[in-house]
């Protein structure tokens, strides 16, 4: 079931500044503090990250930004590596 609903991307590498993309069903939009408690890394981090545009965010007002709980997914995703047996 779609909810169609559609946010403002701020930036993605593959999409182009003010591009329009849908949010996925079921998932979060996160602040930086609820990024932050989820993955233990410091919201100065998230926020600088979010600064030099290499995490999209969605802006919410002018000033407030939230990011999608798929991105972190994401991103935990791509930096998982195997343990090494030995």
């Amino acid at each position: 079931m779609s909810l169609g609903f559609q946010v403002q991307c701020e930036w993605n590498e593959n999409l182009e500044r003010g591009h329009v993309m849908k949010l996925q069903d079921g998932d979060r939009l996160l602040t930086v503090q609820e990024a932050e408690s989820l993955t233990g890394r410091k919201a100065s981090t998230w926020r600088r990250d979010i600064l030099e545009r290499r995490i999209p965010v969605v802006r919410i007002g002018r000033r407030s930004v939230r990011i999608q709980l798929s991105t972190i997914q994401d991103m935990v995703k791509a930096g998982y590596r195997a343990a090494v047996t030995v």
